[in-house]
């Protein structure tokens, strides 16, 4: 290579790195989109909109959420994989869409690992392992000696076939060697209602659906399936404490993306705001109030990481439940 060449190799390095500085001090010029994958009013949704205010007020410009359900939270990913890579449309997304449907779905119209780069890790979504409370079991142990000795087996309850609810209690079945029925339901409130009127005897819960019925003796908690308890059920222990199983967590998550070519001095701007915002007492508080477990993010490599460990973890068991591409 001639030292022309070099030098013009060289320079055009420093070019883009200095355009992307750029990029980075300049932005935002203009309002910035937050795309949610669920409705009006969900506790996703309800989270969203407190971040965004705040991101508002930091980057100076307006922060939109956008709320587009549907097609199993991948209608709201494939418009953001899509969309351009300049940091103004962004997503939020869970291990549904990031870690289980590109597995149990035939068509998936986005590349789960390649169109995205994480910004935020800043909530895990906790289940709550509930039973009627007319069933004999007021423990992780008793529940499981239970099964084991029942000569009827039991009945699960979820909100639908290869939801995180129902990947959960599949979860727990192969790590304790149970025999449990599955009812899938085509909602979430339906299929914890179910629970309390005795139609099915047990399910993983979400959080904040389910605390009510808890609060009312509709309900019995037996375990909070993260590593953590949650303020909202102080006396609910960790399923890895109720059972001895300290590697057994079975949790939802929210991240905040951005698609995958966008500029690292945007995505790391965006990370370190998204840090504070989440850091900040008043947002924890709100946080764990709706049922939510505020996590300090990692680094975006660190975030890269864990994403890694729970496409494995998750896809593979769907796979061993025979559920690949049945959707």
């Amino acid at each position: 290579m001639s030292w022309n060449l070099v030098r013009c190799a060289v320079l055009g390095a420093a070019i883009t790195a200095i355009a992307a500085s750029a990029q980075g001090q300049d932005y935002p010029t203009r309002p910035v989109t937050i795309v949610v994958p669920l409705a009006a009013g969900s506790g996703m949704d309800a989270l969203a909109r407190l971040y965004a205010d705040k991101l508002q007020s930091v980057l100076g410009k307006p922060v939109v959420v956008e709320n587009r359900p549907g097609a199993a939270l991948m209608l709201a990913a494939a418009t953001v994989a899509n969309a351009p890579a300049d940091g103004y449309t962004l997503l939020v997304s869970t291990s549904s869409a990031m870690a289980i449907n590109p597995v149990l779905y035939k068509k998936v119209n986005y590349d789960h690992v390649n169109d995205f780069v994480p910004i935020s890790f800043y909530v895990k979504s906790p289940f709550i392992l509930v039973v009627n409370p007319e069933l004999s079991v007021k423990s992780v142990p008793d529940l499981i000696k239970y099964v084991k000795e029942s000569k009827t087996p039991l009945s699960y309850s979820s909100p639908g076939a290869g939801v995180a609810q129902h990947l959960s209690v599949e979860y727990m079945k192969k790590r304790f060697g149970l025999e449990i029925t599955h009812v899938p339901y085509k909602n979430t409130p339906q299929s914890i209602q179910d629970i309390a009127a005795g139609h099915v005897q047990l399910g993983f819960a979400e959080a904040g659906a389910s605390l009510p019925l808890i609060r009312d003796g509709k309900l019995r908690a037996l375990a909070v399936s993260a590593t953590t308890r949650i303020p909202s059920l102080p006396d609910v222990p960790p399923f890895a404490e109720a059972a001895n199983t300290p590697d057994f967590e079975a949790v939802s998550w929210h991240m905040l993306f951005a698609p995958a070519a966008t500029p690292k001095p945007i995505v790391e701007r965006l990370h370190k705001e998204m840090k504070k915002i989440m850091a900040d007492p008043e947002m924890i508080k709100l946080t764990e109030k709706i049922g939510l477990i505020p996590v300090d993010s990692p680094d975006i490599a660190g975030i890269q990481k864990y994403l890694a460990s729970e496409r494995e973890k998750w896809g593979t068991l769907v796979k061993q439940l025979d559920l690949a591409g049945t959707m």
